[in-house]
């Protein structure tokens, strides 16, 4: 019998995020809501589409990496933040850092290295920044948002604030070292972090199954006391869903969280990568069945939005796209007397 009473003491004390591997029940969105989702995500993927043409036109240089059909993982989960909680990620940042309020002309004059640029022009693809919307990187080393991420929600709780972080990282990433030490201190000391793997199934180039043992990666923190569980990252309503529980767990000060969004990237994990590690008819499948733009297109329709209406959405942001690529032709590059400017902060 005392067993039982403290194995239900314990199950009682866990937040349903740690007993769920997935969660059934959608974010439930008004029409105006919808209709933002949508707006957000079709920015993201214009975005990419454009500024994947200017790489193949040479106006971008250096690494390049699209977020095209990941989309609802960020817009999901930013759309849930407040003023004040921050963001980090790594090097597939584009999505992330507009998803956080950025001008797209600054994004992208950041790509074709200008000084209008969001990091003036010598970040490039890897490293955008945008504090004011509490976005703290794009980082170029792999698994380093996770002890970075964990450093801003300490951070947060040092100042007493009632801010969140989430730190985003990849299933290739979830096998570094830094990651597991950063998930045991975020643990030991409740810190206010919510972890996400953006999991696209195949890394660098190498598929999950191919690479990674424990495969259900919302379970890698279960050792250290970091639970997790699982979201299908194609639906931004249930990327929502699992936001507002989360950030309203870690929030209340009950510590971190993992979560694991399944997720699909249809480009090359870099504009050098042909993506030869996978069969077209996968990728075919995925566009054409789990798209996450096209299935809130399809429910916003169901509700009753006119086609029209959603026409003049897309032209509206094909415009704001075209207006920030010509924007990042044109603007001037960095004065050579500005190249040490920024390498060091003084306190």
């Amino acid at each position: 019998m005392a067993k039982s009473n403290a194995s239900s003491r314990k199950s009682a004390g866990r937040p349903a995020a740690r007993r769920k591997k997935t969660e059934p029940a959608l974010y439930e969105a008004s029409r105006d809501e919808l209709v933002s989702l949508y707006r957000a995500m079709l920015r993201i993927r214009r975005f990419e589409e454009k500024a994947g043409q200017l790489y193949g036109l040479g106006l971008i240089g250096g690494f390049c990496h699209l977020y095209i059909g990941q989309e609802a993982v960020v817009v999901g989960f930013q759309s849930a933040l407040k003023s004040g909680d921050t963001v980090i990620t790594g090097y597939r940042s584009h999505g992330h850092v507009l998803a956080s309020g950025a001008d797209p002309k600054a994004v992208m004059a950041e790509l074709t290295g200008r000084a209008a640029g969001i990091s003036r022009g010598k970040g490039g693809s890897m490293h955008m920044f945008n504090p004011g919307g509490g976005f703290y990187g794009g980082h170029g080393i792999v698994g380093a948002p996770v002890p970075l991420g964990t450093g801003l929600a300490f951070a947060a709780r040092y100042r007493k604030s009632d801010a969140v972080t989430l730190a985003y990282f990849g299933d290739g990433a979830a096998n570094q070292g830094q990651v597991y030490e950063a998930f045991n201190m975020a643990v030991l000391w409740k810190l206010p972090v919510i972890y996400v793997i953006e999991n696209n199934h195949y890394a660098m180039g190498t598929s999950i199954e191919r690479a990674t043992g424990q495969q259900e990666l919302y379970r890698r923190g279960e050792g250290l006391g970091l639970y997790g569980r699982q979201v299908d990252g194609m639906d931004v309503l249930a990327v929502r869903a699992a936001a507002e529980e989360a950030i309203a767990h870690v929030r209340a000060g009950k510590g971190p969280i993992l979560i694991e969004a399944k997720t699909y990237r249809y480009r090359g994990h870099s504009m050098s990568d042909p993506a030869k590690y996978r069969p077209r008819e996968e990728v075919k499948e995925m566009r054409e069945k789990h798209d996450p733009i096209d299935g809130l297109r399809k429910k916003l329709l169901a509700e009753g939005l006119e086609e029209s209406a959603l026409k003049a959405i897309e032209k509206e942001i094909k415009a704001e796209i075209e207006a920030a690529a010509d924007f990042a032709r044109n603007a001037p590059e960095p004065a050579p007397e500005t190249l040490y400017d920024d390498v060091l902060a003084e306190a």
